[in-house]
């Protein structure tokens, strides 16, 4: 079984705008990778079967999900009841998870003999202290609509805990880390010990900090305000807030941090609002997170805007001087995971590239090791664990 466990595995990451294929070999290297930024549709399976063929078939699938809803909390197989489950994760991130779905079932049509493990975002906050969990609405709601925080990211947060623990020369186990993941989504998550505590985004991606183009966290009297007194409708209000917002709203021109501090350096008053707005929120997010840890042992940056634009990173440490952090960064090398603050800086902050697909794969191969030892001869089903 070890043998099958190391053969390679194909994970399957589709959001909202873009489609990413990947066969990892069992060192983590990648056989074959087919990636694409528009929305996955009826050329799915054409992409599956050319990225099919450029490597042995696979053992395993693994799909990311970013919401596995109230009921699929943690990694799992995939069946028709898990399938039928997941339709209603789809009413709660419906920029994510209906892309992903539509991959899904192309995937398990094309490959029918082969375990599909769905890796869900939710699964890293699924044990949240009830304190950063609940919201303070009435219990009816809570009880009976199943509203509370559900928190995403989380398979970027696992890969970056790992991956910062190695460069601390510490174990995960030992860290208190406030992990930034500055993307076309945003938010930032404390882990205690290597476990998720508190994260700025809930119920939906769309609570927390400001990001490309979505609001982040906004007043909901001004929601209500907007319905009651200007007429707007709910479909409206969700269109503007996921789709008109964020970066693009307040720059009017771009989502994209990068056009953004080059209109900035010629003097584009909007784009230096957009980025003062965005960073005043990394930072009181970040400030947030750490009020729910005991120490601050390292502060993490992540996703393509936290890797990439190091401008954001000075402006956000620069001013979390009250956190033991400071300016000065040390620029990174692409695609390699660094400590950027200065030697024995009180709070080091480290750069980690984004790993959502090589985490699903990771996880993926821990839940068929798993699977394997519970079917081993003359184990009994009292002796099992669910994986």
């Amino acid at each position: 079984m070890r043998a099958q466990i190391n053969s390679p595995i194909l994970v399957v990451d589709a959001g909202s705008s873009s489609l990413r294929l990947t066969i990892f070999g069992d060192g983590g290297e990648i056989l074959a990778e087919h990636r694409r930024d528009s929305a996955p549709g009826e050329d799915v399976p054409s992409a599956l079967r050319q990225v099919l063929a450029e490597a042995p078939t696979p053992l395993a699938v693994g799909h990311r999900l970013v919401h596995g809803g109230p009921e699929l909390r943690r990694h799992t197989l995939v069946d028709d009841g898990v399938r039928a489950g997941l339709d209603q994760a789809a009413d709660l991130a419906p920029l994510h998870v209906p892309p992903a779905l539509t991959v899904l079932d192309a995937a398990r049509e094309l490959l029918p003999d082969v375990p599909h493990i769905a890796c869900f975002d939710t699964a890293f906050h699924a044990d949240l202290p009830a304190a950063a969990r609940e919201y303070a609405v009435p219990a009816s709601w809570r009880e009976e609509y199943g509203l509370r925080r559900y928190g995403f990211h989380g398979l970027s947060y696992a890969w970056a805990t790992e991956r910062a623990a190695e460069l601390l020369g510490r174990h995960p186990g030992q860290l208190h880390l406030v992990i930034v993941h500055l993307g076309g989504g945003c938010s930032t998550c404390a882990v205690r010990e290597g476990r998720s505590v508190d994260t700025t985004m809930g119920f939906t991606p769309l609570e927390g900090l400001v990001m490309a183009h979505r609001s982040g966290s906004i007043d909901p009297g001004a929601v209500t305000w907007l319905q009651t007194r200007h007429g707007l409708s709910a479909h409206d209000i969700e269109d503007a807030l996921n789709h008109k917002s964020g970066l693009l709203g307040l720059s009017e021109t771009s989502d994209d941090t990068r056009d953004l501090v080059r209109s900035q350096a010629a003097g584009d008053k909007r784009a230096t609002l957009a980025l003062d707005v965005f960073a005043h929120h990394c930072r009181r997010g970040i400030a947030a997170m750490a009020a729910s840890l005991d120490r601050l042992d390292a502060l993490i940056f992540t996703g393509e805007i936290g890797e990439d634009q190091p401008e954001v990173r000075e402006e956000v440490c620069a001013g979390l001087s009250t956190l033991g952090l400071k300016g000065g960064l040390r620029a990174v090398v692409p695609e390699r995971a660094e400590i950027v603050s200065e030697s024995g800086a009180r709070v080091p902050v480290v750069v980690v590239p984004t790993g959502e697909a090589q985490q699903v794969e990771r996880e993926s191969r821990a839940y068929l090791v798993r699977l394997a030892s519970e079917r081993q001869p003359g184990r009994s089903d009292a002796d099992s664990s669910s994986p």
